[in-house]
């Protein structure tokens, strides 16, 4: 995207005056056909304006994508709406002026939904630029930017996308939002932690924290809905679903803190009451995301993972590593490996995703193969000296698991395999063998883990332990504990990584420098310093 486009968009999203304004600029405009408009709506009234929580697009192929909103008077109070279905306009142009309207539909924002809206748009051209708005009860909502995925027998030149995760609404800002606005993107990607469930800070936990959730932990179908739209009120998110398509995934905080599968992490959670707080927050997360009908929760079960290609030049699996996951081993403790941590059962895929996701690899004739999920890789040892201390949450947690994606990758020849992963609140990058212990082992493919968006609050550039993880974690190639994003270039020749990080979350104004820049060449596994 050009700046100037990104600036267009910011100011537009940055307020509600703004939006209000663009609703106003928009309606002037001859090319609207205000009797469709009106037809789809002629009798709703509404008290506010209902398109606080903005716009959004996301999972795009070659003739279409999703578009996405939510209709909320009352954002953070159920919404505000009666509960009455209301029918919506929306409209696909080549240009944001809406001069030349391609397509336009209605369809109906469900009050059992929430209100919310996914178009699955088709019949549009590959690989190209469109905008997108909607219009209810005579309000016109702001202007999103998508782009369609190139023809699947096209190699691009490149691709260019971000990804991010760990989104805490208390601990920071979202300044890193604010800078990747500027990049030139084809998409980006979320690989969990969009919300978190946890009640909202107080008294000395209070202090320092910029900003507050409200309520106690969240449990019902309201309270995932309001910390969803609480968190889509910020406008540096907004305005970054606006500029571009994106894919999603989720991994504990949408639902609870290091759940798997059915199981808790808390010994006295009830397992019916578990799985009926999972069916709200499953519903509430497809609510809120630009995600298409297939993956529609069916009570506490909703297929999350799935492939997104981007031409030969990139083939993106989306993963889930926590629906379907046997408990963690070792009483969910990082320390030395239990007895569990090799035991040939644990999953943290399910075999169903598990040979789903090598059958996608096998039938990729995609130059780089990426395996976009949430927790890290990387056998990492946290441990000083002789002492062992691995996290089993991680991959590290599911040894044979790790191991048997790994060696799949290296005996398939899958074509540059990439990992891209979230959760951890630091940044890394991994080259990744089969058996960590052997230090002449052969890397099969590169792990690039992102830091968090705002948790953790401010971060720091190094360490104290930095230095003894690097020297005693050679395959570690990068170790940073700033806030920010990764922004990766993708051409046929190579694979770069660049760091983007901010000084600061806990108030608005960061700059964001590129901290380090890692590269992959084509048929090379393993990331160098650029």
């Amino acid at each position: 995207m050009k700046h100037s486009a990104a600036s267009r968009l910011q100011q537009l999203l940055l307020s509600r005056r703004g939006f209000l304004a663009a609703s106003s600029v928009l309606a002037s405009l001859p090319s609207l056909n205000w009797r469709g408009a009106q037809a789809a709506d002629r009798t709703v009234k509404l008290p506010a304006y209902p398109f606080q929580l903005s716009v959004a697009s996301g999972d795009p192929v070659p003739d279409g994508v999703v578009l996405w909103t939510r209709l909320a008077v009352d954002p953070l109070n159920g919404g505000g709406m009666s509960g009455e279905d209301v029918q919506v306009q929306w409209e696909v142009a080549h240009d944001e002026k809406f001069a030349g309207i391609v397509q336009r539909g209605v369809e109906t924002a469900r009050s059992e939904w929430a209100h919310s809206i996914h178009v699955e748009v088709s019949g549009l051209e590959p690989d190209r630029v469109y905008f997108y708005r909607f219009i209810a009860g005579g309000e016109v909502s702001p202007v999103g930017r998508t782009r369609t995925a190139p023809n699947a027998n096209v190699m691009r030149d490149r691709v260019r996308f971000a990804f991010a995760s760990c989104q805490h609404f208390e601990t920071g800002y979202y300044t890193p939002y604010e800078h990747m606005l500027k990049d030139d993107l084809d998409l980006v990607i979320h690989l969990g932690d969009y919300i978190y469930e946890g009640k909202a800070v107080s008294g000395k936990n209070a202090e320092g924290k910029p900003r507050r959730h409200i309520g106690g932990e969240i449990m019902s179908l309201e309270d995932y809905r309001n910390r969803h739209a609480l968190y889509k009120t910020d406008p540096h998110l907004q305005a970054v679903h606006a500029a571009f398509p994106w894919l999603v995934t989720w991994d504990d905080h949408e639902f609870d803190n290091n759940y798997a599968d059915g199981i808790s992490e808390k010994l006295d959670a009830d397992p019916q009451e578990f799985l009926l707080r999972r069916a709200n927050s499953y519903k509430a997360y497809y609510e809120h995301m630009p995600l298409r009908r297939k993956q529609t929760p069916q009570g506490a079960h909703l297929e999350l993972y799935r492939n997104v290609g981007y031409g030969r030049l990139v083939n993106f699996n989306v993963l889930d590593t926590r629906q379907y996951r046997t408990d963690q081993p070792c009483g969910d403790k990082s320390g030395p490996p239990c007895e569990g941590v090799y035991d040939p059962e644990a999953t943290l895929l399910g075999m169903t995703q598990e040979s789903w996701l090598q059958d996608q690899l096998i039938g990729s004739n995609a130059r780089w193969n990426v395996l976009a999920q949430q927790v890290m890789v990387g056998r990492v040892d946290y441990g000083p000296g002789d002492e062992q201390r691995f996290s089993v949450d991680q991959w590290g947690g599911y040894d044979v698991a790790r191991r048997r994606l790994l060696q799949f990758l290296d005996d398939r020849m899958v074509s540059n395999p990439i990992v891209i992963t979230g959760d951890i609140h630091s940044n890394w990058v991994n080259n990744l063998r089969v058996d960590f212990d052997d230090l002449d082992g052969k890397t099969v493919a590169t792990e690039f883990v992102g830091t968090s968006i705002s948790s953790g609050g401010d971060g720091v550039q190094e360490r104290k332990e930095t230095p003894r993880i690097l020297s005693e974690n050679e395959f570690v190639k990068f170790f940073n504990a700033e806030r920010g994003y990764v922004r990766c270039e993708v051409n046929q020749d190579r694979w770069v990584s660049d760091y983007r990080t901010v000084e600061y979350v806990s108030r608005p104004g960061a700059d964001c420098v590129t901290r380090a820049s890692f590269v992959v060449e084509n048929g090379v596994p393993g990331a160098e310093l650029s």
